[in-house]
Order: C-alpha cells, then sequence, then structure tokens
C-alpha cells in the first residue's frame, strides 16, 4: 500500500522540485542581470602581499574572480569554497568596503585564509563591475571574457563546473 502511495506522489514532487529549480533560477537571473557580460572590465592592483596584480595576466586560463566583504555573513560562509578553489585553479578576490590593509590583513590571518586578496577600500573596483551586492563571483574564460556570473552563496562544485566549461 505505501508503495502505491509513492507512485501517486513522484509526479507533484517532480513538480515542486522544478518549480524550486525556476524559482531559483529567475532569482538569480534577477541579482545578475545588471553585471557585466562579455570582455572583462579592467581589473589591476597590488595585492595585500605587496605584488601587482592585472586580470590580463590570467589569459590563457579560466579564471575565478571573487568580490567579498569581511562584514558579509554569506561571504565569510563561503570563504572556505573560494581558499578551496584557490588551492588548484587560479582565484582573484577583491575585498570591497573592508577596511584598510592592515585590518583586512589581520582578517585574512585571525580566519586562516591565503587567497589573494586585492583591497578595495573605497568601493571602486565594485562599481566599475556593476556590483550591488558580494558575494557575486565571475568566471572569465582564457580570452578574458565573462561566461558566468553569480551574486549570493555559490556551491564549490558549481563553481568549479563552471570554471571546467569555461576551458576552451
Amino acid at each position: 500500500m505505501p508503495e502505491d502511495r509513492n507512485k501517486r506522489h513522484w509526479p507533484k514532487w517532480l513538480w515542486n522540485i522544478l518549480l524550486i529549480a525556476l524559482a531559483i533560477g529567475v532569482v538569480q537571473w534577477w541579482q545578475t542581470r545588471e553585471l557585466p557580460a562579455g570582455p572583462a572590465p579592467p581589473l589591476a592592483g597590488r595585492l595585500l602581499d605587496g605584488r601587482w596584480v592585472d586580470l590580463r595576466e590570467y589569459r590563457g586560463t579560466p579564471l575565478l574572480v571573487h568580490f567579498w566583504a569581511t562584514w558579509c555573513p554569506i561571504c565569510r560562509a563561503e570563504q572556505g569554497t573560494i581558499s578551496s578553489l584557490a588551492e588548484d585553479v587560479p582565484v582573484l578576490t577583491v575585498a570591497t568596503g573592508s577596511g584598510d590593509a592592515a585590518q583586512l590583513s589581520k582578517y585574512l590571518e585571525e580566519n586562516r585564509l591565503g587567497f589573494p586578496v586585492l583591497l578595495d577600500e573605497s568601493g571602486e573596483l565594485a562599481r566599475r563591475w556593476k556590483i550591488v551586492g558580494v558575494p557575486a563571483s565571475f568566471v572569465i574564460d582564457p580570452r578574458g571574457d565573462i561566461v558566468a556570473a553569480a551574486v549570493g552563496y555559490t556551491t564549490e562544485i558549481g563553481l568549479r563546473l563552471r570554471l571546467w566549461l569555461a576551458k576552451d
């Protein structure tokens, strides 16, 4: 008898799953509708460790550009994902509105974060990239074009899949 009930309810479950997936897709589209697409905007500056970085240096390989802030709880929840990715794929992060270099360095040390960080104290880089909320992640293909963008929490597997798909 329970098997018959499950057989009758699976179409309803499937329909509910599809509606939830559609709702998530619509929200993601709405959040990313103003973000840049096509050629990535310029992004260059001095990393916290003193090295100069320019987005153009990453041509030829997929890259994750990740905007975040120390005050953002979703960004904190995603830190482990970004750290894990940075161990084996090119990642460039931009800390926006997160204080000065000393404050940010202390935050990175306290949280044992080792990914490369470009400081955006004034928010100018975020404005150039049309960021209205963090975290915001961009997958840049080997030609320097944005091929995927996401706002809000993104899973490691989701980011890895997007980076893998960005390969030529």
